[in-house]
């Protein structure tokens, strides 16, 4: 760990990682699994997870995007050890702006918007690499400051922006704990690039790379591990920390997340905020379980993880280069799998909140809700499914009459097999209606029907239990009805087709 000892002059300290998210946006799957993936670093290796909120960009940063990121990261249970949000840190950021431009390091610069967007297309028209090696660099500094003072003096605003000045022709490299030595050539990195901007008369705002640089120093990032388009920015905030005097963190680029066709993942593909999937009914711990193998691998074919087992297992250097494919089916079976191994009461309080979202209460009749929820737990593969798979048992279905009709069946003859269910269910005791009853008693009546064929009587039954052309038995689904509620039901259906 060559940062911990240069970072606390050889003496080995506490890991500390950081996620950085910008409030400008939905707080979506990539980000999730950054945030993971830092959070099971930490604790692997008994440290500490720092949560920073980057939100200096002040026109596109809302509260109820950072409200977003906060609420989806406690659902996910990556509880933070330290929060920092750097809006509330800009005074700390001044000393070390002001270290590099009286070393010679930073100046600034006073082209406009428009200037640097023609130089921009130029460069681009001539097939140039785009690079803005600013003039404003040998501009004395007292000029400098003289012409933003005066700006300041006249209430004018001085369009002025703090630049590092990149040196020329130099190498930077690091070591990318997933991807090896990194080199890049300061040639290459588009010129004199920004540090801070003119937020008000005399007063600059950091900007990304600087911002960065100091909260990481500040915080003790011990490692930076975040997803590989931040590699471009490497080598500048290493131009930073070195004409800083600061130390060099560790850093660890994962792959990105790709579509299943290997495109850039897309909302189409599953690119949906973290709230969204908590919606849909996934659970915490199957979407922990899913992005921690976005990209790693625990080496023994293994694939339900919980949080905890995590944390025992997570090894940084058996997380891929290569880019990690989105399977949305292989989120779903996940899912079902979670689903499956809940408690029956565990799974009765997730769901519930669906349930009346969806408008559907079972009352004070806690058992009855059991027994559906019960019914569909093998089946089901998202909570948020639960209220469209079972709103029979809550209120008699919706449904066009032509459903009750079986292969060549009439609608006298569905009206004759329905009435011949209602006999059958009638003449059994509601503390007898129970499966095998039930089964005895109507089997026999489908012994009788055409060609012996039982769909000419379940068939109906089952569809004006449920309105649906798919669902459980007839059998099941009317023990937990009772005797009641299902013949409520086929009243219904034969007065839909106009037979009572």
């Amino acid at each position: 760990m060559s940062f911990l000892k240069s970072f606390f002059g050889g003496k080995q300290e506490e890991i500390r990682t950081r996620f950085a998210p910008s409030p400008t946006g939905l707080f979506h799957i990539g980000g999730a699994r950054t945030a993971l993936f830092n959070f099971l670093f930490a604790k692997v290796n008994g440290g500490k997870f720092i949560l920073r909120i980057e939100d200096t960009d002040l026109e596109r940063s809302r509260p109820e995007y950072e409200k977003d990121i906060l609420e989806s990261i406690k659902w996910l249970g990556l509880n933070w050890d330290e929060f920092y949000r750097q809006s509330e840190r800009l005074n700390l950021y001044n000393g070390y702006l002001n270290k590099l431009i009286d070393d010679g390091k930073a100046f600034y610069c006073f082209h406009s918007k428009e200037f640097l967007d023609k130089e921009y297309k130029e460069q681009v028209a001539a097939k140039k690499n785009p690079a803005h090696i600013c003039e404003f660099r040998k501009l004395p500094r007292k000029d400098a400051e003289r012409r933003l003072n005066k700006a300041v003096s006249n209430s004018g605003q001085e369009n002025a922006i703090i630049r590092f000045k990149i040196p020329f022709d130099e190498e930077i490299c690091f070591d990318d704990l997933i991807r090896g030595k990194v080199c890049f050539n300061s040639n290459t990195l588009g010129g004199d690039f920004s540090l801070a901007k003119a937020a008000s008369a005399g007063n600059f705002l950091p900007l990304y790379n600087f911002a960065v640089v100091v909260d990481d120093y500040l915080m003790k990032i011990s490692h930076v591990i975040r997803g590989e388009e931040h590699i471009s920015n490497t080598p500048k905030q290493i131009l930073i920390q070195k004409n800083l005097d600061l130390p060099m963190p560790e850093y660890a680029h994962l792959p990105l997340i790709l579509a299943p066709d290997r495109s850039k993942l897309s909302k189409r593909h599953g690119a949906t905020s973290v709230m969204d999937y908590r919606e849909m009914g996934y659970l915490p711990e199957t979407l922990i379980n899913f992005l921690a193998l976005l990209g790693w691998n625990a080496g023994a074919n293994e694939e339900f993880f919980s949080l905890k087992g995590l944390i025992k297992k997570f090894d940084l250097t058996k997380v891929q280069k290569s880019g990690a494919v989105f399977n949305i089916e292989k989120l779903d079976w996940l899912n079902g799998h979670y689903i499956r191994n809940l408690s029956l009461d565990e799974l009765v309080k997730r769901i519930n909140p669906f349930l009346e979202r969806d408008g559907l209460r079972a009352g004070d009749d806690i058992e009855y809700l059991k027994k559906i929820i019960a019914l569909e737990q093998p089946r089901l593969k998202k909570l948020g499914e639960m209220g469209e798979r079972t709103v029979y048992f809550f209120k008699i279905p919706s449904y066009k009459p032509e459903l009750l009709i079986w292969r060549d069946m009439l609608f006298k003859d569905a009206i004759a097999s329905l009435k011949i269910s209602r006999e059958s269910l009638l003449k059994i005791n509601e503390l007898d209606f129970n499966r095998e009853n039930l089964e005895s008693s109507l089997l026999k009546e489908a012994e009788r029907a055409k060609n012996k064929d039982k769909g000419r009587l379940l068939w109906p039954l089952r569809t004006a239990l449920t309105g649906l052309e798919a669902s459980p038995g007839p059998f099941e689904i009317m023990e937990i009805l009772g005797k009641k509620r299902t013949i409520e039901r086929i009243e219904a259906a034969l007065k839909k087709l106009n037979a009572i």
